[in-house]
């Protein structure tokens, strides 16, 4: 089997996931309300635009790290939204350890990345 049919057949073992069916479902339930919607592409928005800032080694503005945690306390005191985003997790770091798995066949050293 080549790597791209092999490719092909993971992702749909993926798709086929609990870890995935479940973060679907949460975030369909999730998104359903409006305002749940409106603060969560806020605070992914944000979570963006930090982790951007990190891969650069800038600092984010205190603004936006405020609003950042500020609309993070309101989540995760909603049981959708916070269903959703552990869901979410999950399925994320699976695909980091997938991800892991195929870095090291490849030979790159992960950790390196990490370090300033």
């Amino acid at each position: 089997m080549n790597p791209y049919d092999q490719a092909h057949a993971l992702a749909k073992s993926l798709k086929e996931s609990e870890e995935y069916t479940e973060y679907m479902r949460l975030k369909q339930v999730a998104y359903d309300d409006s305002t749940n919607k409106a603060l969560l592409d806020e605070y992914k928005r944000l979570q963006f635009r930090m982790q951007a800032k990190l891969a650069s080694r800038e600092n984010m503005p205190e603004e936006d790290l405020q609003r950042l945690q500020q609309i993070g306390a309101l989540l995760q005191f909603n049981p959708d939204v916070s269903a959703y985003l552990m869901a979410e997790f999950r399925f994320q770091r699976m695909l980091s350890d997938i991800f892991k798995i195929l870095a090291d066949v490849a030979g790159i050293d992960l950790d390196m990345l990490s370090q300033g």
